[in-house]
């Protein structure tokens, strides 16, 4: 086992045409995950995994992308907004990097910015209070993230009717 890590659109060109992918928001004590449908139109929460060890969060997602007969992850790729990587990037590509070593998955990256800043956004505006944010942010990022990967690949599956995505 040693799958690609690569930019969203070329990872996509190593994923069947149909099949789940897990979208990931790595954080620094959780990890927010997120599922869409084998037809990739829509990204759903699936849990927010509270981080101990690589090993055994690995297993976790491992564990969840079997369940879901997933084909790919996608991983938000923290850059700063000035496009630059800071620490954090160089961290989740880390992430990356040794969840590869564990599975003929590949994982796609894809820019995150602003995505925990928009759904903190949107569930203020749902009026949630400062703990149930805290408990669920994480996972609508995932989604936040997953759905903005899925609606590129949607984009450019329509501009490349011959590519497969």
């Amino acid at each position: 086992m040693n799958a690609p890590v690569l930019p969203l659109t070329e990872a996509a060109t190593h994923w069947p045409a149909r099949g789940a992918l897990i979208g990931l928001d790595l954080g620094t004590k959780t990890i927010g995950v997120a599922v869409c449908d084998p037809d990739r139109r829509l990204a759903t929460g699936v849990e927010t995994v509270k981080r101990t060890a690589f090993t055994a969060d690995a297993a976790r997602l491992i564990d969840l992308a079997q369940a879901r007969r997933a084909v790919g992850f996608v991983l938000g790729l923290p850059i700063n907004m000035d496009g630059s990587e800071g620490p954090r990037a160089q961290s989740t590509r880390a992430f990356a990097r040794n969840l590869s070593r564990l599975t003929d998955l590949a994982v796609g990256l894809w820019d995150e910015r602003l995505s925990t800043a928009a759904v903190e956004r949107e569930l203020i505006a749902q009026d949630a209070s400062r703990a149930k944010r805290a408990k669920v942010i994480d996972e609508h990022a995932a989604i936040f993230i997953l759905q903005g990967a899925l609606d590129r690949l949607a984009t450019l599956h329509r501009q490349e009717p011959s590519r497969r995505c």
